[in-house]
């Protein structure tokens, strides 16, 4: 892999002024992983002031970018599009299973498969959707 600059960035926006709140949970689970830029609404802008207007975070070197929607949408985050996860080791994927899981909702159980030895998928309690894997065959 080169030093470039990372050319496709995943892009999440949240509608309930809970960006800065994700992204400290989300860089609590992984290793490497900074907020490295935020940049909030002030007063009179066309945001809930204090909320994040646009933020850049990394999750183990890899960069992520975020907003809090200040129009609310009638679409959010859906399991369609997640992120996935290949984990080094069976506690990690356990503990990424179980904090990921914590508020949200499992789509798919921790356990056995025919692709993978340990596979979960949930959506956290932001709603965005994570596929855990350790072991895949």
């Amino acid at each position: 892999m080169n030093n470039s600059k990372q050319k496709i960035t995943t892009f999440l926006m949240f509608q309930d002024d809970n960006g800065e709140e994700a992204m400290n949970f989300y860089i609590s689970l992984f290793d490497n992983s900074e907020i490295m830029n935020v940049t909030y609404y002030g007063a009179n802008q066309s945001g809930k002031e204090g909320t994040v207007m646009h933020a850049i975070f990394s999750l183990n070197g890899q960069e992520y970018m975020c907003i809090d929607s200040n129009v609310k949408h009638e679409f959010t985050f859906t399991p369609a599009m997640s992120l996935y996860v290949t984990c080094d080791t069976k506690d990690e994927i356990n503990k990424l299973f179980e904090k990921l899981s914590e508020g949200g909702k499992i789509l798919m159980p921790l356990g056995e498969y025919p692709f993978s030895e340990r596979f979960g998928w949930v959506n956290d309690k932001f709603g965005v959707s994570w596929q855990l894997t350790f072991g895949n065959k």
